[in-house]
């Protein structure tokens, strides 16, 4: 019997000691004067990296709406007059998501992991199917404000990988850079191409893949 009350007496202060040890955020003061309490609040907040990046049609980002991905593919097409042909200069194209129809693109990268590296990569010169081809090199996209006040710069487009472009952030780690992409195609005079319709849906090396890439 006496080992049975030791033991419960020993177990009864421990249970009291509990709450004397825990961190439990309530503080009672008394006593005469000037009291003070203090209690305390921990705070955790956790941010997924993210990338996004869109060249036409897409998700609205401005509304904060990153997903879910959108697969649709745009045409750009420029069908040169026979006059334009033989005078060179540029054409203007159509197709594109922007108003207008025009062939202008919205083109925008959002990320918070860093620098983020921005290329374009055509399989090969745009191809009738017939061994005919007109170069990349011949299309040249011209950037304005979109809704960003940095323009998000476009690569140069080429018969295989373009330049790499970089988009260094501001401050801390985030990139939110978008742009009015219009693509132009600029004819040379003394080399007229074959007749015949380049490239298409997604043949004779018309689809251009634009890759962005953060750290």
């Amino acid at each position: 019997m006496r080992t049975s009350t030791v033991i419960k007496t020993i177990l009864a202060t421990a249970a009291l000691a509990i709450p004397l040890a825990s961190n439990a955020e309530s503080n009672f003061q008394t006593g005469a004067g000037a009291l003070t309490a203090t209690a305390h609040v921990d705070f955790q907040i956790t941010i997924p990296q993210i990338l996004y990046l869109r060249v036409g049609t897409g998700t609205s980002y401005t509304t904060g709406v990153l997903s879910p991905n959108n697969t649709t593919v745009d045409l750009i097409s420029f069908v040169p007059t026979s006059s334009q042909l033989v005078t060179g200069g540029a054409v203007a194209g159509t197709g594109g998501d922007v108003a207008g129809n025009n062939g202008t693109e919205t083109a925008a990268i959002i990320g918070n992991g860093g620098t983020v590296t921005l290329n374009a990569t055509a399989g090969g010169a745009l191809s009738d199917g017939a061994g005919d081809t007109i170069n990349y090199t011949q299309i040249s996209t011209a950037t304005a404000t979109n809704t960003t006040t940095t323009i998000l710069p476009a690569p140069t487009l080429a018969n295989g990988a373009s330049n790499t472009v970089t988009l260094t952030p501001a401050s801390g780690k985030a990139v939110f850079e978008d742009a009015k992409w219009t693509y132009t195609y600029n004819i040379v005079p003394t080399a007229i191409p074959a007749p015949g319709t380049y490239g298409g849906i997604n043949v004779n090396n018309s689809r251009v893949v634009y890759t962005a890439s953060m750290p």
